[in-house]
């Protein structure tokens, strides 16, 4: 059974630091593109980072320069290291697999989700 669990939210404050993980576990996905989403009360999921089976990595326009996507296809994880948070980073954040074989930044292309992991940044 495939199953994807994130990891390492939490509350912290306007220009800290947070890393978030995602354990993928059920089948090997080093062929396979993994994206992080998040979505914060009322809004829709949005697209935050994603990186290739290759390790080539995307990102938003509002998270480019503060945030670093990376995955490790031995430990079949992924990686999402956040510097200077801001109040409007505050969501909850999910991790997701994309089987299609090319990079997507939209939620309809990913098969896999994780539960989600909540990060708050207070300012």
């Amino acid at each position: 059974q495939v199953q994807l669990v994130e990891s390492g939210g939490g509350l912290v404050q306007a220009g800290d630091s947070l890393g978030l993980s995602c354990a993928a576990s059920g089948r090997t996905f080093s062929r396979d593109n993994m994206g992080w989403f998040r979505q914060a009360p009322g809004k829709g999921r949005e697209f935050v980072a994603a990186v290739s089976w290759s390790g080539t990595p995307i990102y938003a326009g509002r998270v480019k320069g503060r945030f670093t996507v990376s995955r490790d296809n031995a430990n079949n994880t992924m990686s999402l290291h956040m510097n200077s948070l801001k109040p409007e980073d505050t969501a909850v954040y999910y991790c997701a697999v994309d089987r299609t074989g090319i990079i997507h930044t939209t939620t309809s292309e990913y098969d896999y989700w994780g539960p989600g992991t909540q990060v708050t940044v207070s300012s």
